[in-house]
């Protein structure tokens, strides 16, 4: 029996480390921030009309896909920290120019673009960094604890990020909006400057150069049975699970009637069922075969996903489907729980950068193919329709997952490191 799973079978379980904790705090508050601003610079371009808002969007989802993977590979270079570090001192200076900018009134279109192309850039490089910094704060015993906690602190700021945006935005502005985030990325910066890495991290060599590192994070992502077969079932979440939340729920509630109160309850009880299962393997740890209980959350989803379809127009309908929405939210935090801890564990600490880049460019792709395939399916047949494509891919997806012998056999043991890496200071 590995050390893992001792610590999840076990009745006493030591508090997660408090530099891990302050780290995490620091995070959670920034990603509200962002939360805020994302709000905030999306009001301020729809005063532009649509295809400002569209430009907006663009500039920070094309820099931010163009260049994931080498962003992976510098924060393998050079170390998660030291690329978190860069990555909130430029953003606190944009943001604080964008404050300074946005105080005249009806901000130009071409000032939010440039904000947007900013964020997307600095994120291409933050999030594979931000997403491997947890394997050096926590032992690899604490890992998926670790990533439920963080999983569930995220949900909350997601949550709370559009309604504080726009408190903030109708009392302040955009200028105000733009001063919030700052302010978080001041805390960050201050908590990574004071928060040392408790585990080493191997490096990857410095010989190799960033783009051949890029290409080797994606060969070893494909190349090892575990790592591929989680990219692909984290494709098919992004496919059938995240689009129910964003796309789906608005158009079954216009196809059936509903008012956006009840689509709101509806994602929020996605939310609660997320937060729920996440708070539940914070204290109880993960199943023992990690990527069984990733495939797993597929397979729990699916059924809460076929309630929201199949709620109709009835008196019932609203609570079905906030029923059916705290089960889909169940099975993707039970995804989410799993998938973290089977990636960070997994993969060689030379590319544990890389690995995190793989997986978010894998979601943004699929994410886009699902969204544009289910939308003009709900045009074509319906939102029924497409959201019934939806339950049943997540339970084809995790039964197929299920079966694979590489997640049957556990997953989630260390990957030897490739030689030639140094360690992380």
């Amino acid at each position: 029996m590995t050390s893992l799973d001792t610590v999840r079978r076990g009745s006493a379980r030591p508090a997660l480390p408090r530099a891990y904790l302050v780290w995490l705090a620091g995070t959670r508050a920034s990603l509200l921030g962002d939360a805020v601003l994302y709000f905030a610079l999306g009001w301020a371009a729809s005063a532009h009309g649509g295809g400002t808002g569209a430009l907006v969007l663009t500039a920070i989802t094309l820099p931010r896909t163009l260049l994931l993977l080498l962003g992976g590979a510098v924060g393998d270079r050079f170390g998660a920290r030291g690329v978190m570090v860069v990555g909130d001192a430029v953003m606190l200076t944009a943001t604080l120019a964008l404050a300074l900018a946005s105080s005249r009134p009806d901000p130009s279109p071409w000032l939010l673009v440039t904000v947007a192309a900013v964020v997307g850039t600095v994120d291409a490089f933050y999030l594979p960094a931000a997403g491997s910094m947890p394997r050096s704060l926590v032992g690899e015993a604490q890992l998926p604890r670790a990533l439920a906690v963080q999983q569930a602190a995220g949900q909350v700021a997601s949550l709370l990020g559009a309604p504080l945006g726009a408190v903030l935005v109708a009392a302040a502005g955009l200028t105000g909006a733009a001063l919030a985030d700052a302010g978080t990325f001041a805390v960050v910066l201050v908590v990574l400057l004071r928060v040392r890495p408790a585990h080493a991290v191997e490096r990857s060599p410095r010989g190799e150069g960033l783009l051949a590192g890029a290409a080797d994070g994606v060969r070893v992502a494909v190349g090892d049975p575990v790592l591929r077969s989680a990219l692909l079932l984290t494709a098919a979440a992004a496919c059938f699970l995240l689009p129910v939340v964003s796309l789906l729920n608005p158009l079954l509630a216009r196809e059936h009637g509903w008012s956006a109160g009840a689509a709101g309850l509806i994602a929020g009880g996605q939310s609660l069922g997320v937060v729920a299962v996440a708070l539940a393997v914070s204290r109880w740890g993960t199943m023992r075969r990690i990527g069984r209980g990733a495939a797993l959350g597929l397979c729990v989803a699916a059924p809460g996903i076929a309630a929201v379809a199949l709620a109709g127009e009835t008196g019932a309908a609203v609570a079905v489907a906030v029923a059916g929405g705290i089960v889909t939210g169940a099975g993707s935090g039970m995804f989410a729980c799993h998938i973290g801890p089977l990636v960070l564990t997994g993969a060689p600490g030379t590319h544990l950068a890389r690995l995190q880049a793989s997986l978010t460019l894998v979601q943004s792709l699929a994410l886009v193919v699902g969204n544009n395939a289910l939308g003009a399916l709900a045009d074509a047949r319906g939102a029924t329709a497409a959201t019934a494509v939806c339950a049943a891919g997540a339970c084809a997806a995790g039964l197929t997952g299920l079966a694979l012998k590489p997640l049957g056999a556990g997953g989630g043991a260390p990957h030897p490191a490739p030689p030639g890496g140094t360690s992380q200071r």
